[in-house]
């Protein structure tokens, strides 16, 4: 009775130990054991619904033909009030149905009225592709679902907007193709019944408020036209889906959020690597201090990598049906290939049931993937989160997470990847060395305790509001009720964008002044994308996003791409092009930079004696100035060279706090310490942000003083890494004593002596982690906490 939100792959359970069994063979493989929590989730039966009196009967029967016999309860309620009219979010867990939830009220307009359309976003390609299939395998007769998206051939776009009633695309075309061309689809718009947001969840940040303008010019064309679509959004469990999803339509509205989905039972095991001496070898050296010297290295653990390959070998050599997740396409190869190695080992030609999935590969080439795990062919797979969303691979056995994805949205819509057609199933979350992989194996209950995270996204942020409405007025001009649609400060930017000269005001309101659409960039990545060149050949390798340019791709930079090192020879800003050479070198390279902080403006602040917590505007200027060349095998610090690139400038917004010099007195902290223990705590106050909003440490940035400009006192700043802010700084000035308390504990609750990555190191650090002091860090924060208001 299951309606899964893509194409599925199912096969049934495989014979085999059950979880229990085998989490327990996995774990006596090591001296120690690497397991500090289990966690059971027991199985649920689902609650069936009959199903509405308004679903066509030719629609029922083609749900039955897909084996769907009646929806679920959730299912039911959130189509029902689609249907009548309601804006709704369904919110429930994975694999839970939510596709019907929006395919039955959609497609049965579709049937009932001959002239309506949908529009359905997804955030991936994949998952649009997918939904086709599913939407097209009804056999629906009238519907005519096609895809519109960057790869549909120029041949059938023409035919789509004249003739399809289902279109399937992301925000990146609905931005970039469908509204500056809305008089060509003006025919589609103005039929427009139901806009589906799928996996709405993914939204958030800069190109979540970038994706609710986009939204928000969707509503005027179609206002424009005569029609006002019912949206139903689609989203993994989370926190507050109304208010996010109000907040990205701009649209009051209602949650659904009662899963009555069956779910199989599913053992839950968190894993920390275990702690390897200084002298083991080449496993990952921690970043040297600044004498460079390798008697130095602190311990380190285990790389999570080789960790999860060795436990997707083992569960493939056990006849498991394994998935690995790897947060990065590098990762989710280096996992396969490991994994491949050792299964050989053993036993010659059993490397070959494993294999790497991630984006970039040809869309018949994860087909062939789908269908060789469904056949038995696979037994192991390693994926970026090309499959946390998209396809539906039913059948699986166990799930292993290389590394907190990033928030408990994601580990649990990875975590239900398995175990889906009912049987019971394994998940492993495998601890990377970091603070918050490290807090969260120690502190289970911030799993599965917490609610799941709220999505962060601000859809006022003038850095993203200004060029939305920039993008609007070339659509259509601008009116004073159309201001209202954009929300608040539409008018002051409106009003800058006019002293700007982009706009002219005239009685019919305001106009985009220039021949040229505006170029906006929805996934807010920091500029143009840098395209890497190979000199011999002139091949184009792949492309960095601009704001990652100056640290991946400055001359003398060691490149890597489908396994293969190239050793950067130029890098042009100008005409954003890097040219490489192949080399497989003994050494990596880091960059360095060095970063200055001026307040702005304060929004809001907390006086607590000798601390103060506040929040505003500030200033960023930060420049990539050298380069350390590393050797891989230890670690050791070879050289480092000076690079001439420019200063980046970033307005954006930050939460910091302040201490009084004699409270550091009174608490031990040396003033010689300060730096080392303020540098110490913001490094993990920066690792552990993303434990409150949902956010990757590489989203924010952070800077320590001993003593600020403008504030006069040793200062800890952390800061969104994004042009005008992306609401992370926010939601940390509003859970500053839970977010440093948790900062506090990993600090202290970690089994190194004097700081390692799994606390207060930091794989971004532009200074070498240079200096750090762990044991002023936690007095730091005592201070902190115990003047800071709960």
């Amino acid at each position: 009775m299951e309606s899964s939100s893509a194409a599925t792959v199912s096969a049934g359970p495989s014979p085999g130990p059950t979880p229990a069994d085998l989490l327990h063979r996995l774990r006596a493989r090591g001296a120690a054991d690497p397991v500090t929590h289990v966690e059971r989730v027991p199985a649920r039966p689902g609650v069936p619904a009959p199903w509405p009196s308004w679903a066509p009967p030719e629609l029922r029967a083609a749900f039955a033909r897909r084996g769907v016999g009646a929806p679920w309860q959730h299912q039911a309620q959130a189509a029902t009030l689609a249907y009548e009219g309601e804006h709704v979010v369904v919110a429930t867990g994975t694999a839970s149905g939510k596709s019907l939830a929006y395919q039955l009220p959609a497609l049965a307009t579709l049937l009932a009225d001959p002239r309506a359309t949908v529009l359905y976003l997804a955030p991936t390609k994949a998952l649009a592709a997918d939904q086709l299939r599913a939407v097209a395998a009804l056999e629906l007769e009238g519907v005519r679902p096609a895809c519109y998206d960057g790869d549909t051939p120029r041949a059938e776009r023409e035919w789509i907007r004249r003739h399809s009633r289902f279109v399937l695309t992301n925000p990146d075309m609905l931005h970039h193709g469908v509204l500056p061309g809305h008089a060509q689809w003006s025919g589609f718009l103005r039929r427009l019944a139901y806009v589906v947001i799928d996996e709405c969840h993914t939204y958030r940040g800069v190109f979540g408020s970038h994706v609710a303008h986009v939204l928000r010019r969707l509503r005027r064309q179609c206002a424009r036209f005569g029609s006002t679509p019912v949206f139903v959004l689609a989203s993994a469990t989370s926190g507050d889906p109304s208010t996010a999803a109000g907040r990205l339509t701009g649209l009051p509205v209602t949650a659904v959020t009662e899963d009555a989905s069956p779910r199989g039972g599913v053992t839950f095991a968190l894993w920390e690597p275990p702690l390897l001496p200084p002298d083991s070898g080449p496993s990952t050296p921690v970043p040297p201090q600044s004498t460079g010297d390798h008697d130095d290295l602190q311990q380190v653990r285990r790389s999570a990598l080789r960790e999860t390959a060795d436990l997707l070998a083992d569960t493939v050599a056990e006849g498991v049906r394994t998935l690995a997740f790897v947060r990065s396409r590098k990762g989710a190869e280096v996992v396969a290939a490991n994994a491949r190695r050792a299964l050989d080992d053993a036993v010659p030609g059993l490397g070959d049931r494993v294999a790497a999935y991630r984006g970039g590969y040809l869309r018949e080439e994860r087909r062939e993937l789908e269908r060789a795990l469904l056949h038995g062919d696979l037994l192991g797979l390693a994926s970026t989160n090309a499959l946390e969303l998209g396809v539906d691979l039913v059948g699986l056995d166990a799930v292993l997470i290389c590394g907190y994805p990033g928030t408990r949205a994601s580990l649990w819509q990875q975590a239900g990847r398995a175990g889906r057609s009912g049987q019971e199933a394994l998940a492993v979350l495998v601890a990377r060395d970091d603070p918050l992989d490290t807090y969260l194996v120690h502190h289970p209950e911030a799993i599965f305790g917490a609610p799941v995270e709220a999505t962060v996204l601000d859809p006022a942020n003038p850095y993203v509001l200004a060029p939305q409405l920039a993008c609007a007025a070339f659509e259509a001009p601008l009116t004073p009720a159309d201001l209202a649609l954009f929300g608040d400060g539409a008018k002051e930017a409106v009003d800058q964008l006019v002293s700007a000269g982009a706009l002219r005001q005239r009685p019919t309101g305001w106009h985009w002044r220039h021949r040229e659409r505006p170029e906006v960039d929805l996934r807010g990545e920091g500029g143009a994308p840098v395209c890497v060149v190979e000199s011999s050949t002139g091949r184009l390798l792949g492309t960095v996003d601009g704001g990652s340019s100056h640290f991946l791709l400055h001359s003398g930079a060691v490149y890597l791409h489908q396994g293969v090192s190239y050793v950067v020879d130029d890098l042009d800003l100008v005409d954003g092009c890097a040219l490489v050479h192949a080399e497989e070198p003994d050494w990596s390279t880091h960059a360095r930079d060095i970063t200055d902080l001026s307040v702005v403006s304060v929004r809001s602040y907390v006086d607590a004696g000798p601390v103060g917590m506040f929040l505003g505007e500030v200033d960023v200027t930060s420049q990539v100035v050298s380069y350390q060349r590393r050797r891989i095998a230890t670690g050791e610090v070879i050289d480092t060279r000076p690079l001439d690139l420019p200063a980046r400038e970033l307005r954006t917004v930050a939460v910091w706090f302040t201490l009084s010099p004699q409270s550091l007195t009174l608490a031990g902290v040396q003033p010689a310490d300060v730096p080392g223990a303020l540098h110490a705590a913001e490094h993990a106050a920066i690792g552990l942000l993303p434990l409150m909003a949902t956010c990757d440490r590489w989203d924010i940035g952070g800077l320590s003083t001993a003593v600020h400009q403008d504030t006069e006192a040793p200062t800890v700043f952390v800061y969104d890494g994004h042009p005008g802010g992306a609401g992370f700084a926010e939601r940390a000035y509003g859970t500053a004593s839970a977010w440093l308390r948790a900062t506090r504990d990993a600090i202290a609750e970690c089994g190194c002596e004097s700081g390692c990555p799994s606390c207060v190191q930091s794989p971004k650090c532009g200074n070498g982690n240079n200096p750090l002091s762990k044991p002023d860090a936690i007095r730091v924060l005592d201070v902190v906490l115990a003047n800071l208001p709960e």
